[in-house]
């Protein structure tokens, strides 16, 4: 017996137990074979969330009759809703339900939202009603219409709020961090995971917006709802294999808050009689005591733990990064809104009598970071070990602000693509027949694509491993809602600047920046604001990534 325990221990999975509530071995539970479950049902996720996405720009202008930049607001709003609802969904799953069932949940709601969005795309049309005598039913079918359209879609954004944060959270769980073999893979699965996800959606792109223009908008949207149901089943089949983290007593949240709460109640107290607990502060491996010293003082009669102080610094820590990544927050929004807009006024023609649909551009972005990701997990990441000697080749920030970079020059390139396709419409006196395509072939705008893939790997994937790594183990969910709430907020933003500038540019009988006929709008200026803020903001990131104190030297 003496002899067998300690090789039962080295292969027991720490702080995790099985769908029976009991211990687990490393080699029968987790891993690879209990994440292609979970990365399966986050495939069909992103299929049914892109497919609504990538194109909803064309609908609401096309089938619901919006202008240009009212369209573009209301993408940018329901993006960014359904990318701060997560911190919801996540508070949820980390303080009372658990990430599994949630899971559930979130998914029967995304797919009622898909199933009533269906039924409202199948519903009579605005532009159908012609008969005089048939005006009292048109109308009341088309206010039918919008109505149960937004809400199927806001619906859909409360499916993906406690969807998304808790998928790849429990996914990453599948890997033990402490042992050196899984944390490796872990690292990898961060890479094969947005891979999975962009396989996926560039199916959707390609393919249900195709659907969408030239068969049936209906059909369009039933193809997702589709897919949700059988990702559903597929996910619920691989519940034997998983490991489920064990629930702390306290909540987490309740811990961190108490420390904020106890330390401004404490604010009078005098360094002396907190100098024992800071001493105890310094004694820890990777200890940060010297960053926000004023929550030292919450250590001040033993209410709270030295850990629980670290915790909430660890918090803290991410705001600056956070706030500075908002910048390329702004530049992804663009990817769904005006770049499709912009295509849509160019050749899109492959070969006679075929074209492709303007959303179908955004392929090129997932097909950049399919074909990139294994660039990156397999060559670049070895070659930068090898010489930075670092376990992944390059820090976490550094990988975020390579991508932030790219981001820039993308907008640079795109402001540039915009410039040549302005002044190719005013050479074949083309300015104002906005519904005749410009001379000019669409491939001209591969390169902000591709670009913005490549960023993609970098940024996307480093924010999402950081946010996970860097808050307390109890609360990666909220973590990866963190992360998601930057292109909630970033979308808000966006939405913001375009109204804002709509109003300043629009007025006396101007044409606006975002005029409905684009040959006499002005993205290209818009572009050039969205460079330059995003370079602001990558300056501050710099100064803060800089001075950052990673959680775990790991990471490092």
């Amino acid at each position: 017996m003496s002899i067998e325990t300690p090789l039962l221990l080295d292969t027991v999975a720490n702080g995790v137990v099985d769908y029976k509530g009991q211990r687990v071995l490393r080699s029968n539970s987790g891993g690879w074979r209990s994440a292609c479950f979970i990365i399966g049902v986050e495939m069909a996720e992103r299929f049914a969330y892109y497919g609504i996405s990538c194109n909803l720009v064309m609908y609401l202008t096309d089938q619901l009759g919006q202008s240009t930049a009212t369209a573009a607001e209301n993408v940018n709003t329901w993006s960014g809703t359904a990318s701060l609802l997560p911190l919801l969904g996540a508070f949820v799953a980390d303080s009372y339900l658990g990430r599994y069932r949630t899971i559930i949940i979130a998914s029967c709601i995304y797919i009622l939202g898909l199933g009533l969005l269906t039924l409202s795309a199948m519903l009579p049309s605005i532009s159908t009603s012609n008969y005089v005598g048939k005006n009292k039913v048109t109308l009341a079918s088309s206010e039918l219409q919008v109505n149960l359209f937004f809400i199927s879609l806001y619906l859909v954004a409360v499916g993906q709020g406690g969807h998304k944060p808790c998928v790849q959270a429990f996914g990453a769980d599948q890997f033990d961090g402490e042992d050196p073999v899984e944390c490796q893979a872990k690292s990898s699965f961060f890479n094969w995971w947005y891979f999975g996800l962009c396989a996926s959606t560039s199916v959707a792109i390609s393919i249900l917006t195709y659907v969408q223009e030239n068969l049936s908008w209906g059909l369009g949207f039933g193809i997702p709802c589709v897919a949700m149901v059988i990702a559903l089943g597929v996910f619920l089949l691989g519940a034997r294999t998983y490991r489920y983290s064990v629930k702390e007593v306290k909540s987490p949240f309740v811990r961190i808050g108490q420390v904020f709460v106890t330390a401004i109640k404490n604010r009078r107290a005098k360094p002396s009689e907190i100098a024992i607990e800071e001493e105890a502060c310094r004694t820890l491996p990777q200890h940060n005591s010297e960053q926000f010293k004023f929550l030292n003082k919450a250590l001040q009669g033993k209410v709270c733990t030295i850990s629980d102080v670290e915790e909430a610094k660890a918090i803290l820590r991410l705001i600056p990064i956070w706030a500075t990544s908002l910048g390329y927050a702004i530049v992804f929004a663009q990817t769904s809104t005006f770049f499709t807009k912009q295509g849509a006024t160019l050749d899109r023609t492959i070969f006679p009598g075929f074209e492709i649909p303007a959303a179908s551009l955004q392929f090129f972005i997932v097909l950049a970071i399919v074909f990139f990701i294994p660039i990156y997990d397999r060559i670049f990441v070895p070659i930068a070990r090898a010489i930075t000697t670092k376990p992944f080749g390059i820090t976490m920030l550094q990988r975020i602000g390579t991508g932030m970079l790219l981001s820039i020059i993308c907008m640079v390139v795109a402001a540039l693509v915009e410039i040549k396709r302005l002044k190719t419409a005013k050479e074949y006196g083309l300015v104002d027949m906005p519904d005749v395509t410009i001379p000019m072939s669409v491939w001209w705008l591969l390169p902000q694509y591709v670009l913005f893939g490549i960023a993609d790997v970098f940024t996307m994937v480093g924010l999402q491993e950081f946010f996970y790594d860097q808050v307390p183990i109890e609360l990666r969910s909220v973590g990866l809602a963190l992360y998601l709430s930057i292109f909630g907020v970033g979308n808000f933003l966006s939405s913001f600047l375009i109204s804002f500038i709509e109003e300043a540019t629009g007025g006396d009988g101007k044409d606006s920046w975002f005029a409905d006929n684009l040959n006499r709008a002005h993205l290209d200026y818009f572009y050039w604001l969205v460079a330059g803020i995003s370079a602001v903001a990558f300056t501050a990131y710099l100064y803060f990534a800089k001075s950052y104190i990673y959680n775990r030297s790991s990471t490092i």
